[in-house]
């Protein structure tokens, strides 16, 4: 990991002890990712982009938490995605994080347009490269961190390895805040939902 991936290891770490609750720890991940994780200079490339014009903001990151039945991730600590997402409850077999919910290994998109299976639950912009990893506790699956670009070829191994680190982290202070029991609390009746990507 390089210097600036260690530091801001650090002070998430900290940061994410202090914060109020569980999202809110969650939040102090997510609003680090974008700006750390990636190459500027793929959105510099011809062709970097699958969307034309460009969007205007190009970068995203969220936790796709489990909900206690097991039926849906909610979208949790959401940077960059469309208001209206905030909490949004997608199928729990939908897309890329379903596929994360599985098998509970992490993935890397380095182009999204090369997977067939890609589906865009991100409403902010279509995504060119994403990196999904698992956030485990003693076994269990809590659910998914996300960070995506509009830029193809964003994302590389170091990418992905920086975002397990965090992921760990996350996992942790989110138990750590009473992240199960905050879940188990809220009411899901109200939330919006979605059970197809575009």
């Amino acid at each position: 990991m390089t210097p600036d991936v260690l530091l801001a290891l650090a002070r998430v770490a900290a940061d994410a002890a202090a914060a109020a609750g569980p999202e809110e720890a969650l939040w102090c991940v997510t609003h680090t990712l974008p700006a750390l994780l990636g190459n500027p200079a793929a959105a510099l490339r011809p062709n970097a982009f699958r969307e034309d014009p460009p969007p205007l903001v190009g970068s995203a990151c969220a936790v796709f938490l489990r909900t206690p039945s097991g039926a849906h991730h909610m979208i949790a600590a959401p940077v960059n995605f469309a208001p209206a997402q905030y909490h949004e409850l997608v199928a729990i077999g939908l897309g890329h994080p379903g596929e994360v919910a599985r098998h509970r290994r992490p993935l890397l998109l380095h182009d999204t347009a090369l997977h067939h299976s890609f589906l865009k639950i991100l409403q902010s912009f279509r995504a060119g490269s994403s990196m999904f990893s698992p956030l485990l506790w003693r076994g269990d699956y809590l659910g998914v961190l996300i960070t995506a670009n509009a830029a193809r070829g964003s994302f590389g191994e170091g990418d992905l390895l920086a975002q397990q680190a965090f992921a760990g982290l996350a996992a942790a202070c989110f138990v750590a805040q009473g992240g199960p029991a905050w879940l188990a609390g809220l009411d899901y009746a109200g939330l919006p939902e979605r059970m197809v990507g575009t």
